[in-house]
């Protein structure tokens, strides 16, 4: 829980200290994830990065049954799913309409999911809005996953080099990586299994990589077939 509190902590608030540079226009920009503007997806990360107050707040379950990993299942990009998230993001975001709102949104948001978090135990369970129950743990996870994969889409939009923190890209790399195994120093997995040596990535580069936000080479399709080398795929 340490370990992924503080990734959470550290990107959230990263992010927030760029949206407190970002003009008007910024919010405007076209994102990477259409039909969103840059407004559009920082409402969707604000929501995702503050659900977990409500979730606390409500009774846990009885136990977990499933992981981070598990989380993100073709269920979660379902088609009226999809939907749901661009209209609704897209509502909340009219009611944040200036920098100043957007960025002391987030920052109210994912403050109070930490002070949630940091209230209760670490085994304490919850269910997720589509009712998987889960370890607080993991589904903080994939908070720091939101957090920081969609971090690199507004990057991309804002015209800035990648803010990833080293803390979030860590664990965000370990999901991606290893299935939920968890990679180790040295790129080996905590499950024995290593990231092939001949893709030369660094943790940015296998995030970048493994959701889609950069393509893969042929070179590096040809590594990953001939090895058998697979990652947590996004709606798959």
């Amino acid at each position: 829980m340490d370990t992924v509190r503080a990734a959470f902590r550290d990107e959230c608030a990263r992010l927030e200290g760029v949206l407190r540079e970002l003009d008007a226009a910024d919010l405007d920009r076209l994102t990477p994830c259409p039909p969103w503007a840059v407004r559009d997806l920082l409402a969707h990360v604000r929501t995702g990065a503050g659900r977990l107050v409500g979730m606390l707040a409500a009774p846990a379950p009885e136990r977990a049954e499933v992981d981070a990993a598990g989380y993100f299942g073709a269920a979660k990009f379902a088609p009226e799913v999809d939907r749901d998230r661009i209209d609704g993001a897209r509502r909340e975001a009219r009611e944040l309409p200036g920098v100043p709102e957007v960025a002391e949104g987030f920052a109210r948001a994912w403050r109070a999911a930490d002070a949630a978090v940091a209230a209760e135990p670490p085994g304490r369970l919850v269910r997720t809005r589509h009712g998987d129950a889960m370890a607080l743990t993991e589904f903080l996870r994939t908070r720091v996953v939101e957090v920081a994969v969609h971090g690199l889409d507004l990057a991309d939009a804002l015209d800035r080099r990648p803010w990833l923190t080293p803390t979030a890209a860590a664990v965000v790399a370990d999901l991606l990586a290893g299935d939920g195994l968890g990679s180790r120093p040295g790129g080996r997995a905590a499950g024995g299994r290593t990231v092939p040596d001949e893709l030369g990535w660094d943790a940015l580069t296998l995030v970048r990589k493994a959701t889609g936000r950069v393509p893969l080479t042929g070179a590096e399709r040809a590594v990953l077939d001939r090895t058998g080398w697979r990652w947590l795929s996004f709606g798959g």
